[in-house]
C-alpha cells in the first residue's frame, strides 16, 4: 500500500513538474504583454436624459492596464450654472483613487440641478491626471433634462450602452467599439444610427462579428442587440484625444453616447547619407569616419534611439553621440561612425551593418567598407627598390673595374 502511494505521488510530482514551467511561462508572457503604465478613465454613462429636479448619478470607473500602481486625481472641471456636483465614494467626497496594476476602481459622479433648472442640454467635463502628470484624461458627461413625463417616455423608448467608450491606439489604426442598443418600447421598430466624428474620419455600424456596413437596426419589442462601431481616423492625423458621438433614433424615442479614441501617433525611422552613398575607405589599425542622418518619419516623437553594430571580428566601431534621447516628428539628427579596421586584416572589401534602433520602429544600414594596404608599406616599397637599385648600380662598377 505505501508503494502505491509512493508510485501516484511520484506521477503527480512528474506531471506538476511537467506543466509548472509552461504555466509560468504563459504567467510572464501575460505579464511582459502589458504595457508599464496605461490607465483609463470611464463615465458608467456619457449620455442621460433626466427628469427636471432630480439627480444624476453614475460610476466613473479607472481602468489600470499596466504594471505599475497609480495614484490619479480627479475634479470636476466644468459645471454648467445652476447645478451642483461632487465626485464622491459611498462615504464622503474624494478629490482623487489608488488604483492598483491590473485593476479597476469606481467612484461616483453625482450632479444636482436646482429646482429652476429649465429643460435643455447640459454638458459636464471630468478631469483626471496621474500625480506625474503622465497620464490626463478628459471625459463629457451629457445630461438632457425634460419634463418628467417626457423624460420618463425617452428613458424607457431606447438606450444605447457600452463597456468601453475610450480606446487607444497608432494613428494608423482602425478603432472598434462594441455597443449596446436596448429597445424599450413594447412593439417592434428601426432605430437610425448616426455617428459624428472629427473632419475625414470615417464612421460606419456593422452588425457584431460581420463586415458589412448598416446605417439602421430593427429591434422587436424590447429586444437588446449589439453592434460594432468601427472608426477609422483621418491619413496623418496628429495624436490627441478625439470625441465621437453617436446617436440612435426611431420617431420620439431616441438616444446619445459619447466615445473617445486616445491616437498615440504612428513610429517610423529612417536612416542615410546625404549623398545615399554607404561605401568608405579605410587602412589596417586606422580609424575611418562617416556622417549619417536618423529622420523620424512618423507622427509621434520617437524617444531613446541606440546603435548595434555587425562587424568582422577584431574590428572597432564608435558613435557619437552613442545614443540618441528623441527625435520630433519629421526631425533629423546627425551621427559619426568610426570604424578602425583590424591591424592585422587582408586588403579587400568588407561589410559594416548598423541598426539604428529606435522606441518603436528601426532601421538596419550596410556600409561596404575598402581597406587599403597602409601609406608605410608603399614607401617600404619604394626604399627596397632603390636598395636593390643601388645594389645593382654598385655591383655593375665593381664589375666594371675588372
Amino acid at each position: 500500500m505505501h508503494r502505491i502511494h509512493r508510485t501516484v505521488a511520484f506521477i503527480a510530482f512528474g506531471i506538476l513538474a511537467l506543466f509548472a514551467p509552461h504555466a509560468l511561462c504563459v504567467e510572464k508572457a501575460d505579464t511582459a504583454a502589458k504595457p508599464e503604465r496605461f490607465i483609463l478613465m470611464a463615465p458608467e454613462f456619457p449620455g442621460v436624459i433626466s427628469a427636471q429636479g432630480k439627480e444624476v448619478s453614475m460610476d466613473l470607473t479607472f481602468i489600470n492596464k499596466g504594471r505599475t500602481d497609480e495614484t490619479v486625481d480627479v475634479r470636476v472641471a466644468q459645471t454648467p450654472e445652476g447645478w451642483k456636483t461632487r465626485i464622491k465614494t459611498y462615504r464622503y467626497a474624494v478629490t482623487g483613487v489608488h488604483v492598483p496594476a491590473d485593476d479597476k476602481k469606481s467612484l461616483t459622479f453625482e450632479a444636482v440641478p436646482d429646482k429652476g433648472a429649465p429643460p435643455g442640454d447640459y454638458t459636464f467635463v471630468v478631469e483626471a491626471q496621474t500625480r506625474d502628470g503622465r497620464f490626463r484624461m478628459t471625459q463629457k458627461i451629457n445630461i438632457t433634462l425634460a419634463r418628467e413625463q417626457e423624460a420618463l417616455e425617452k428613458d424607457q423608448a431606447v438606450k444605447l450602452t457600452t463597456s468601453y467608450p475610450v480606446i487607444r491606439g497608432p494613428s494608423d489604426a482602425a478603432f472598434e467599439f462594441s455597443v449596446e442598443v436596448d429597445s424599450r418600447l413594447d412593439k417592434e421598430a428601426i432605430f437610425d444610427l448616426f455617428g459624428q466624428g472629427p473632419k475625414g474620419w470615417d464612421i460606419n455600424f456593422k452588425p457584431a462579428y460581420e463586415t458589412k456596413f448598416i446605417s439602421s437596426i430593427r429591434l422587436k419589442a424590447n429586444q437588446t442587440q449589439t453592434i460594432a462601431v468601427e472608426v477609422k481616423p483621418a491619413l496623418n492625423s496628429p495624436a490627441g484625444e478625439y470625441p465621437i458621438s453617436l446617436r440612435v433614433s426611431s420617431g420620439d424615442a431616441k438616444t446619445e453616447a459619447n466615445l473617445t479614441v486616445i491616437l498615440t501617433g504612428t513610429y517610423g525611422l529612417d536612416a542615410g547619407t546625404p549623398s545615399g552613398l554607404l561605401s568608405l575607405e579605410a587602412r589596417q589599425g586606422m580609424p575611418a569616419n562617416v556622417s549619417f542622418f536618423v529622420k523620424n518619419t512618423g507622427s509621434a516623437v520617437n524617444h531613446d534611439i541606440k546603435f548595434m553594430s555587425f562587424k568582422p571580428e577584431n574590428w572597432k566601431v564608435e558613435f557619437k553621440p552613442e545614443r540618441i534621447d528623441q527625435v520630433e516628428p519629421n526631425g533629423l539628427k546627425q551621427v559619426e561612425m568610426i570604424i578602425t579596421p583590424y591591424e592585422e586584416a587582408l586588403v579587400g572589401d568588407y561589410s559594416v551593418g548598423v541598426k539604428v534602433e529606435g522606441e518603436k520602429a528601426s532601421k538596419t544600414l550596410e556600409f561596404r567598407t575598402s581597406v587599403k594596404a597602409s601609406g608605410a608599406w608603399g614607401w617600404i616599397g619604394i626604399g627596397i627598390i632603390v636598395a636593390v637599385i643601388a645594389g645593382l648600380f654598385g655591383l655593375f662598377r665593381m664589375l666594371g673595374r675588372r
